[in-house]
């Protein structure tokens, strides 16, 4: 394999970082524990993962991608936490997950479909939060919040 060649097969790793680095911006400025170092690395982990799975020498490039699935859910478990009969982390954990699945399409070349789904995800993470969507659905179910 020449050099051009794997330079070539780096540029899906800097399209994942720039995904991944667009969401973990957004939850650093929300004050969320997992930003920027961690959705740029799992966006990119993942693109490299799909990129490599490719490899003529490899078989099955499917084995790898649901390992990747399995091992995102994993470190998505672990940011969930059940503290005061609340849950706390779940959207941290399924915006990783779903980076995750945008540095696999990432990787398989699906350039427009990675892209789309980034501002999907900043969609839901900036625009429920500025409707409040949770608080209101509470407050019409008649769940009263903690005071803080």
């Amino acid at each position: 394999m020449d050099f051009l060649h794997q330079i070539s097969l780096a540029v899906p790793l800097f399209i994942a970082l720039a995904l991944g680095l667009s969401v973990g911006i957004e939850r650093e400025f929300v004050g969320k524990e997992a930003g920027t170092k961690t959705y740029s690395l799992v966006t990119m982990g993942a693109a490299l993962f799909t990129v490599l799975s490719f490899d003529p020498n490899f078989p099955d490039p499917a084995r790898i991608i649901a390992q990747i699935v399995i091992g995102i859910g994993f470190i998505g478990a672990g940011l969930i936490i059940f503290h005061e009969n609340k849950i706390h982390g779940l959207t941290t954990a399924a915006a990783l997950w779903t980076m995750s699945a945008v540095g696999v399409a990432v990787g398989m070349r699906y350039y427009a479909l990675s892209i789309i789904s980034t501002f999907f995800v900043l969609f839901v993470l900036y625009i429920v939060r500025k409707l409040r969507v949770e608080e209101r659905i509470h407050a019409f179910a008649g769940v009263k919040e903690d005071p803080k």
